[in-house]
């Protein structure tokens, strides 16, 4: 495992990071959860993802649960939490970043997480009813009372990003270093143009999410939905309309045999694709049982096979129509 700099920040991220949404709770219990993280640990991942509103809450529980049952030192690993659609259904709980939405929720995620703080927090979404002057200030008193060390956005716009950039230097507050972003074969020109300049001229960090498109990459929807993926879950609709779009199955199916000359799966041809991206700082890998887990950190056996033929093969696939 090699490790990034956030950014031009100081902490440092593991290439691959493991995360919790949708399995922990959903698909994941206390004890395949320890497996998981365990098995993910060992391999040299030091960034373990998460955020209040996944499973309602109950992730970030899982999650605590099982860091108590594995007793790892605290400074060998980083943890992180997102905030904004809340767990309550009051006008100031849900769908905001105020600031007593943010000073509370936060709360709430360390009690859950068993933790004194998060490494990374993040606001989940932007939102346009708040003042972002006012998430500024709230983020960094969270900051300043030692409940997160570093904040960050996920899903902002640029302008947005740079605007948090711009008030926080201007009151000499803390800033956001990082953006979570998706990023995948499917979905990568959000990332590579809309936030070009916020990579290369703010150095923000990023820590890029569904590398697999929640498993399309990995080619196991090519003939339908398997009754154990999380396609098949309940009040999933949403997730399983991107599944099947035949589209996006063929590009699927075309790629496969370029990952195959290479001796790669799929998914970790896919996962291997998205560290060339200089402004990866570190991509986000989850799984549902612990041999995914062993899968995907072998992607790191191929980000260095990458020629440019394949590039231009992978460019070629997916610019299609």
């Amino acid at each position: 495992m090699k490790y990034r700099h956030l950014g031009k920040a100081g902490i440092q991220v593991s290439e691959l990071s493991f995360g919790s949404w949708v399995t922990f709770h959903t698909q994941a219990g206390i004890e395949s959860t320890v497996e998981m993280m365990s098995a993910a640990y060992d391999a040299g991942v030091n960034f373990f993802d998460n955020a209040e509103t996944y499973a309602a809450g109950k992730s970030e529980e899982v999650m605590g649960a099982a860091l108590k049952k594995l007793g790892w030192r605290r400074g060998s690993y980083l943890i992180s939490t997102k905030l904004f659609w809340g767990l309550q259904e009051g006008p100031n709980e849900q769908n905001t970043l105020n600031r007593k939405y943010l000073l509370e929720a936060i709360d709430g995620s360390l009690r859950r997480l068993d933790t004194d703080y998060v490494d990374l927090l993040f606001c989940h979404r932007a939102d346009p009813t708040t003042p972002i002057e006012e998430t500024v200030w709230a983020m960094h008193n969270i900051v300043e009372r030692g409940k997160a060390l570093y904040w960050g956005t996920s899903e902002w716009e640029a302008e947005d990003i740079v605007e948090a950039i711009d008030i926080a230097e201007r009151h000499h507050l803390h800033k956001p270093v990082v953006e979570q972003p998706v990023y995948n074969l499917l979905q990568r020109h959000r990332f590579e143009a809309d936030y070009r300049a916020v990579y290369e001229d703010h150095r923000i960090g990023s820590t890029t999410w569904s590398p697999l498109a929640s498993g399309l990459l990995t080619g196991k929807y090519n003939n339908g939905i398997p009754d154990d993926s999380r396609g098949a879950l309940e009040g999933y609709g949403w997730l399983r309309e991107q599944l099947t779009d035949e589209s996006r199955l063929a590009k699927v199916a075309a790629l496969a045999p370029v990952a195959a000359e290479m001796g790669a799966t799929l998914a970790q041809f896919s996962i291997a694709w998205c560290l060339q991206n200089p402004h990866v700082s570190t991509v986000m890998t989850g799984a549902s049982r612990v041999s995914q887990v062993h899968e995907n950190m072998k992607a790191l056996d191929f980000v260095d096979k990458f020629t440019p033929e394949i590039m231009r093969e992978i460019d070629r696939v997916f610019s299609s129509p």
